[in-house]
C-alpha cells in the first residue's frame, strides 16, 4: 500500500458457501483463484489442473495443468482443502486488553449554526415533508443543505462536481447521526443515495484515524448482496475517495481474488 494513503475500504459482495470452498485453497478440477480450486483453470495451490499440472509443489494429483507433470507433494488441493470442514472453524477469540488498546474519536459532528437555531417544529415540518421517521433517542436534527453537514473541503468540491442540489432524505438524517459516532440502521428505496449516506461519513471516520502502516486495513467494511451492486458501490468510493487518499477495493465471487486484492 502506498505508505501515504490515510486508509482502505473494503466493499464485499456475498459468497456463497460453495464459492468461499472454490476460492479457498480448495480441490477439484482446476482453480481461477491462486489458490482455489473448484471450477477455475489456472490454479495455483488447488487440486487437479493446477498451474503447473500435478507436478506443481502446491498442485494436485493427476497434472493436466499448462506444464504437465504428475502428483505433487502437497496431495488433492492443499491437504484436502475446505471439504468437510466449516469456514473460520479455527479462529478463537481474541482476549482484548482494554488498557492496551489506544482510544481514537467517534464523533466528528459539529452542528452548523443553522442547524442550532431552527425550532423544533421547523425540524418536524422538514422531516414529514420529507418522509423520515425515526427511533432511538437524542437523536441530532437533520441538514437542509449540504453545506450545514460542515464536511471537510475535499468532500464538498466533490459534491459540487458531481452536480447534487441538496441532501436526499436518508443523507439528511443520517449524516448527523454516522458522523457522530452512534450505531444507525438507515431503511430507504433504490436510488435515494444511500450510498453516499455511509460512505461520506465512512471517509471522514478514516480520515480522522491514525495512518496505516503496510499491511493494515481495511477500516472500513461495506457488504453487499450481489458483484453489481458492490461494483457500483466502489465506483462511488473511487470518486470521493481520490481526493481524501482513501484507496478502496472490490472483493466478489466468481474471479481471482489476487487482481482484486491487488489493487490495494
Amino acid at each position: 500500500m502506498d505508505p501515504e494513503v490515510l486508509g482502505w475500504i473494503l466493499v464485499a459482495s456475498r459468497l456463497s458457501e460453495k464459492s468461499f470452498r472454490n476460492n479457498a485453497r480448495g480441490s477439484g478440477s482446476g482453480g481461477g483463484d491462486r489458490r482455489g480450486g473448484g471450477n477455475f483453470s489456472n490454479n495455483r495451490q488447488g487440486g487437479a489442473g493446477g498451474r503447473f499440472g500435478g507436478n506443481d509443489r502446491r498442485g494436485g494429483a493427476n497434472g493436466g495443468g499448462s506444464f504437465g507433470g504428475s502428483g505433487g507433494s502437497y496431495g488433492g488441493g492443499f491437504q484436502g482443502g475446505m471439504k468437510g470442514k466449516q469456514p473460520g472453524g479455527g479462529l478463537r477469540k481474541i482476549n482484548w486488553d482494554m488498557n492496551q488498546l489506544r482510544p481514537f474519536a467517534k464523533n466528528f459532528y459539529v452542528p452548523h449554526p443553522q442547524i442550532s437555531a431552527r425550532q423544533d417544529f421547523e425540524v418536524e415540518g422538514y422531516r414529514a415533508g420529507k418522509e423520515i421517521t425515526l427511533k432511538g433517542s437524542n437523536l441530532p436534527h437533520p441538514i437542509q443543505r449540504f453545506e450545514e453537514a460542515n464536511f471537510p473541503e475535499y468532500i464538498m468540491n466533490e459534491i459540487l462536481k458531481q452536480g447534487f442540489s441538496e441532501p436526499t432524505s436518508i443523507q439528511a438524517q443520517g449524516w448527523p447521526i454516522a458522523m457522530s459516532g452512534r450505531d444507525m440502521v438507515g431503511i430507504a428505496q433504490t436510488g435515494s443515495g444511500k450510498t453516499l449516506a455511509y460512505m461520506l461519513p465512512a471517509t471522514i471516520h478514516i480520515n480522522n484515524q491514525e495512518r496505516l502502516s503496510r499491511g493494515d486495513g481495511p477500516i472500513a467494511l461495506i457488504l453487499a448482496p450481489t458483484r453489481e451492486l458492490a461494483q457500483q458501490i466502489q465506483t462511488v468510493a473511487q470518486d470521493f475517495g481520490s481526493s481524501s487518499y482513501v484507496r478502496n477495493t472490490c472483493i466478489f465471487g466468481g474471479a481471482p481474488k489476487g487482481p482484486q486484492v491487488g489493487y490495494a
